[in-house]
């Protein structure tokens, strides 16, 4: 069983950044697939970036490569996302995924099994 919070959401101009955290309990984090999905207001939740169980893997979404960045901390057992370059499209709530760990990177909300709560990224223009 794997739990997930996330945190540093918040309001920020365009171009400004924000560090978004999830930090996850239960034994099995280190060996888990992450992912963060976002869902803006009448939409979808789309998919953001994913990372296989040891890091080695990541891909992106193209509307946000160049800009945002995943990385984990296994010792704290928390996934980072770093947001740059932020623009008014990016408003949305933001999830943390996991599921069962390997080599793979996952595109699907359907193929995750733990969620977060979600917090709120707000792109004033």
């Amino acid at each position: 069983q794997v739990q997930l919070v996330e945190s540093g959401g918040g309001l920020v101009q365009a171009g400004g950044s924000l560090r978004l955290s999830c930090a996850a309990s239960g034994r099995t984090f280190a060996s888990a697939n992450m992912g963060w999905f976002r869902q803006a207001p009448g939409k979808e939740r789309e998919f953001v970036v994913a990372m296989s169980w040891r890091g080695g893997l990541t891909d992106y979404a193209d509307s946000v490569k160049g800009r945002f960045t995943i990385s984990r901390d296994n010792a704290k057992n928390t996934v980072y996302l770093q947001m740059n370059s932020l623009e008014p499209e990016d408003t949305a709530v933001y999830y943390c995924a996991a599921r069962s760990g390997d080599s793979a990177v996952y595109y699907s909300q359907h193929d995750y099994t733990y969620w977060g709560q979600g917090t709120q990224v707000t792109v004033s223009s």
